[in-house]
């Protein structure tokens, strides 16, 4: 059966199915058990191009499903979301999403605009998504987000005809909730990696990148004897000389007298003490005074 995108697929004559599906046991669930599916602004984005193309109550059923857990296995890859959902018949249908990825040039200008931005390279680099992250890509002439169903491929092994049936519906859901998860999966949608693009970042930024996947530095393991040494002396500085009356003339003003003596006057005999050097010991056997 050829892919479609995202319209109707030609009619065909199937024999009638039973609508429950079959109990899946450890499949993918969503998290929300009622109302909207999806918390943050990227996957409502997401969930709103699927509610604006899909008709009758295959958006219902898809809900279900997904929160049924009847999705066995997702996988997001560069242009395209492979998934399996586990339907009414024994075999589970395969359901593939497709979108175009962006080439190695736009890329290249996305990762030049994102790291111009020290607002956007520091939320990346932290591991977050830029909340207006789209509007970079859309100033370069791309859209982060498919805005209709034209820009998608679509496609179920199901025995329904309409496109995007429940199963797609289901993967739709379940994909939202990725997003929340990991919004990184969004740019990998779209053909890069979160590996990759922050190793562009730091390219762009003038940074030495690692390759995805290269260790940096030595490993701990290998160097626990010397961890905690100190990796260069310190320098050996001497403090500038000064009297010990010297804190007495710093002293704001005190209006405090002892038998007519100013206070400090009085502290300073003590404090010409504490600067001579002790006394040498008196040699052994040498009788006290």
């Amino acid at each position: 059966m050829t892919e479609e995108s995202g319209g109707q697929r030609p009619r065909r004559w199937f024999p009638s199915e039973p609508t429950r599906p079959l109990a899946v046991s450890g499949g993918l669930k969503a998290r929300s058990t009622r109302g909207a599916i999806g918390q943050t602004w990227w996957s409502g984005r997401f969930i709103a191009v699927l509610e604006a193309i899909i008709v009758g109550g295959r958006l219902e059923r898809g809900r279900n499903y997904a929160r049924r857990g009847q999705v066995l296995s997702m996988d997001v890859a560069a242009g395209m979301v492979s998934a399996l959902v586990q339907g009414s018949r024994v075999q589970p249908y395969r359901v593939r999403i497709g979108l175009d990825a962006f080439g190695a040039p736009q890329w290249d200008a996305a990762e030049r605009a994102l790291a111009a931005s020290a607002w956007y390279s520091a939320k990346l680099l932290a591991g977050e998504m830029p909340e207006d992250i789209d509007e970079v890509f859309a100033e370069l002439g791309l859209a982060l987000f498919p805005a209709s169903a034209s820009e998608l491929s679509m496609y179920c092994s199901c025995p329904d005809w309409e496109v995007p049936c429940k199963h797609i519906a289901a993967v739709f859901y379940l994909l939202a909730e990725a997003f929340d998860d990991d919004p990184f999966s969004i740019l990998a949608w779209r053909g890069r990696s979160r590996e990759d693009l922050l190793a562009g970042l730091h390219a762009a930024r003038g940074g030495v990148a690692a390759s995805p996947g290269e260790p940096v530095g030595v490993p701990l393991a290998d160097c626990l004897g010397s961890f905690f040494a100190m990796p260069v002396p310190l320098p050996v500085t001497t403090p500038p000389a000064a009297a010990s009356t010297s804190i007495l003339d710093q002293l704001p003003e005190l209006h405090l007298a002892v038998r007519g003596l100013p206070l400090t006057e009085l502290l300073r005999p003590a404090y010409e003490c504490l600067a001579e050097p002790p006394a040498p010991p008196p040699p052994p056997g040498t009788p006290p005074s």
